[in-house]
């Protein structure tokens, strides 16, 4: 087997998980306040930012199949990529909303792919085998990169508008697409990146469908992480309008706060969850993440302070660093030798996505009515859900029961 440190292109694709961190991002953090700032209000808001969450939620696990069955990974991403920055680009051109809807949902389409080709990539480079570690590496690169296209995102926006974070966030993009390139088409084996690694395996005879509807720890999973998501998607867009509502901060500068927080605290995670998981399994990393939920929701409630945003995101890079590792080693662990591991992971991601498209919404209207410290109190108390199925179903969270 090939080691990790001979795997030729394993320092390119460390790079694009770099790059890509802004590129995923682009304007979508500072989305709430850019549009709040030409006069739309929290419903609308969330409305539109839970149309494109629609979308990509519908778009995801087509998108993963997509990635098990082609054999150009590469083009996937560089593609995505290009189509990501354009369809930021169109709020340049107005705040109207059939502009930006037209924006969000483009950017969801983009962004469906390249969540499960750069673990498909990863996965056909390294093997089940090294899975765990570079993946968990993969993410504390990427979130390195949104710490730093972040602060620049910032400190670019107060001085220069936003018109500054599509600009880096093209840069960003460009060299994502050259590290890409620069990882050798033959590096990537396309019948381990879908987790098919020997020939003559059950791979061959169970369907994809299949997989997504008897695969039981996938239905735990996803339906646990939607009820995560419902709760967490829509407390970063919602404290930042907090703040700027009570006159706390700069827009641009306390946004770019809030993702230096917590992307800071998720390079550490990251970290830590490759060694928690070789310790303790992916059940307990991921149980972490669910009991940290509610805690960054009490304090989102009674914080709305500008310094409260180091503990509420702090909390929020714990939940998501953990989880970013966690989550995609799980579902490429249960799915192992069904030849259909992207699906999965498309899956899953469809159940994030669910939920983190209704959250906005959610808190936007709950915000709307009763104000936010309300929200944030109702959005955090809904992972209690996520605890309770997280722990009464633990025995069939096994990798034998894939496929019972």
């Amino acid at each position: 087997m090939t080691t990790r440190g001979s795997t030729p292109g394993i320092r390119a694709l460390e790079c694009l998980n770099f790059f890509m961190a802004d590129v995923q991002a682009g304007i979508g953090p500072f989305l709430g306040v850019f549009l709040q700032a030409r006069g739309w209000h929290t419903g609308a808001i969330g409305a539109v930012m839970t149309l494109g969450g629609v979308v990509g939620m519908i778009a995801t696990a087509p998108a993963g199949a997509l990635v098990d069955a082609t054999h150009r990974k590469r083009t996937l991403v560089v593609i995505s990529s290009i189509f990501t920055v354009l369809a930021s680009a169109l709020l340049l051109l107005s705040p109207a909303k059939v502009v930006v809807a037209s924006s969000q949902i483009a950017t969801a389409l983009a962004g469906a792919a390249l969540g499960p080709t750069l673990a498909g990539i990863t996965l056909g480079m390294v093997r089940k085998a090294g899975f765990d570690y570079q993946f968990g590496r993969n993410q504390a690169i990427n979130h390195a990169g949104n710490v730093i296209g972040a602060a620049l995102s910032g400190v670019l926006g107060w001085r220069f508008g936003f018109i500054a974070v599509f600009g880096l966030a093209a840069l960003f993009a460009i060299f994502a697409i050259t590290s890409v390139l620069l990882i050798p088409a033959r590096a990537i084996d396309d019948r381990a990146a879908r987790g098919w690694e020997k020939p003559g395996t059950h791979a061959n005879q169970v369907s994809g469908l299949r997989v997504l509807v008897t695969c039981k720890p996938l239905l735990i999973l996803g339906v646990a992480l939607l009820l995560f998501h419902l709760g967490n998607a829509a407390m970063l867009p919602l404290y930042g309008m907090a703040i700027v509502a009570a006159h706390q901060g700069n827009p641009a500068l306390f946004t770019a706060l809030t993702i230096v927080v917590a992307q800071t605290v998720m390079v550490l995670m990251s970290v830590f969850a490759i060694r928690w998981m070789r310790t303790y399994g992916h059940w307990f990393v991921i149980l972490l993440t669910f009991i940290v939920l509610p805690i960054r929701g009490m304090t989102a409630a009674y914080l709305i302070t500008s310094w409260g945003v180091w503990p509420v995101q702090a909390l929020d890079g714990i939940g998501a660093g953990l989880q970013s590792v966690a989550v995609p080693a799980m579902v490429a662990t249960v799915l192992q030798g069904t030849g259909h591991v992207n699906v999965g992971q498309g899956a899953v991601m469809t159940m994030q996505g669910m939920g983190a498209a209704l959250s906005p919404l959610l808190g936007g209207v709950i915000a709307d009515v009763f104000g936010f410290r309300i929200a944030f109190l109702l959005l955090g108390a809904i992972s209690a859900g996520s605890l309770a199925l997280w722990c009464g179903c633990r025995r069939k969270l096994r990798p034998d029961a894939a496929l019972g």
